[in-house]
């Protein structure tokens, strides 16, 4: 079977159609009335489904093809928009490193990756020379003439580009982008039922930096918010919450796959309780929990009955040693159980 042409989607642009105190309790799960209702009051991206053709595509290739595993790697943070014709938005820091670090560390243990991703943040492979502090044409010196890879980076960068170049070759890596709330729930919904004929064999590694807030459609200007609109200078905005749909995606989205959620926390006095709840509350298998100021060297693994730490250390750090290098193997030794319970 050949790999279909994955094609490219741009989300970044609006359709003409169309702090958190965290000791306080957290909302309530999305029940079936909060699905119907939301995805009956918004409308899905028009591009939804060629998406839907191209995860769909790449699912049967790898289920006929390859019997490789596969892992829904979700990346990056979701804008809150202010206007449909879009000019303000809401957003957060997420920049999408932890996502397309393991969505490398999956490909290099064998898994084929869907990277449902916000449009422009990092990616995998390319992160390593998009995101740095050199301007990427640092990496380039000239010589005969001729523009070429500077020495000093030639090595490291053959050795991206080899991994780069085998995912490729062998279709392993799909890319899917959002940009708002609204695309990354329904393309995450689109996915998941895509995703059903995988049963266990499937991961869901949700790692994005998902909005707890929104504006709903029915209340969105449809265009700029003009200064003259404000009242004695201040602009007041209602936001709703948004639908927390990990119940369903559970439930009803997917079949037998593991699930694993994120917990990012700012209080370590919070985080283990914070883990435990979204576990009780969700029936899922696994939340990986850290703390903003330490999540590049140590994360959590909470499961039913079980806490796991991960850490790195300073010197490991200083040489260049990423968390997630131990992490997804711990994640696959999780999905290994769950593959044998679920037998």
């Amino acid at each position: 079977m050949t790999p279909p042409h994955q094609k490219h989607f741009h989300t970044s642009n609006p359709e003409e159609a169309t702090a958190i105190n965290r000791s306080l309790p957290e909302f309530a799960a999305a029940q079936t009335t909060d699905e119907d209702e939301y995805f009956a009051n918004h409308q899905p991206p028009t591009y939804l489904p060629e998406i839907e053709e191209e995860v769909r595509g790449f699912v049967a290739f790898h289920q006929q093809t390859t019997g490789k595993r596969l892992a829904l790697v979700t990346s990056g943070g979701t804008t809150v928009p202010l206007e449909n014709n879009t000019v303000r938005f809401i957003d957060n820091f997420s920049a999408g490193t932890r996502g397309a670090t393991s969505a490398e560390y999956f490909l290099e243990n064998g898994y084929a990756v869907i990277f449902l991703h916000r449009e422009f943040s990092l990616l995998p492979y390319s992160r390593h020379f998009s995101h740095s502090t050199n301007c990427f044409l640092d990496y380039m010196t000239e010589r005969d003439n001729k523009i070429e890879i500077d020495p000093k980076y030639s090595a490291e960068m053959l050795k991206v580009y080899r991994k780069y170049n085998e995912a490729q070759d062998s279709n392993s890596l799909l890319l899917i982008p959002y940009t708002t709330v609204n695309q990354y729930l329904y393309t995450l919904k689109t996915i998941s039922e895509a995703l059903k004929i995988y049963q266990n064999k499937a991961v869901f590694y949700l790692a994005a930096a998902v909005s707890d807030f929104f504006i709903p459609q029915s209340r969105m200007p449809q265009h700029k918010i003009q200064s003259s609109a404000t009242t004695d200078g201040e602009l007041v905005i209602r936001l709703a919450a948004v639908p927390k749909f990990l119940s369903r995606l559970v439930d009803n989205w997917s079949l037998g796959a593991m699930i694993i959620s994120f917990k990012l926390e700012t209080d370590n006095n919070l985080l283990i309780k914070k883990a435990k709840s979204a576990l009780e509350r969700y029936h899922h298998q696994l939340v990986i929990g850290n703390l903003l100021q330490t999540r590049k060297k140590e994360v959590v693994f909470v499961s039913p009955g079980r806490e796991e730490w991960i850490r790195l250390s300073d010197e490991e750090i200083a040489n260049g040693k990423e968390i997630e290098s131990e992490m997804i193997p711990a994640v696959i030794k999780h999905h290994d159980d769950w593959i044998q319970a679920s037998k």
